[in-house]
């Protein structure tokens, strides 16, 4: 549901950009999508590395997602990601 990149330099504070597309759902749904990833990505902050830009994608099903299932998804993302870079 949810996908991650990465991108950077060590020396800057970590970044973080989101890609809610119109599949999603329509401006209304969208927006509250993106709120609901900005407070997870908040929550899990501790998840991401200084000096890297992250992008977070979302697929349609988040439309229809709690916040703790987008949270979850968030967290998964983020520690496979990590998990690659090792």
């Amino acid at each position: 549901m949810v996908t991650c990149a990465l991108a950077g330099s060590r020396s800057d504070p970590p970044r973080v950009a989101y890609a809610v597309g119109k599949g999603v759902g329509n401006a209304v749904v969208r927006n509250r999508v993106r709120r609901r990833l900005r407070a997870a990505t908040r929550a899990h902050a501790d998840a991401l590395d200084a000096g890297h830009a992250y992008l977070v994608s979302t697929r349609a099903a988040a439309s229809t997602s709690s916040y703790g299932e987008l949270a979850s998804s968030l967290h998964d993302a983020l520690r496979a990601l990590r998990e690659d870079q090792s």
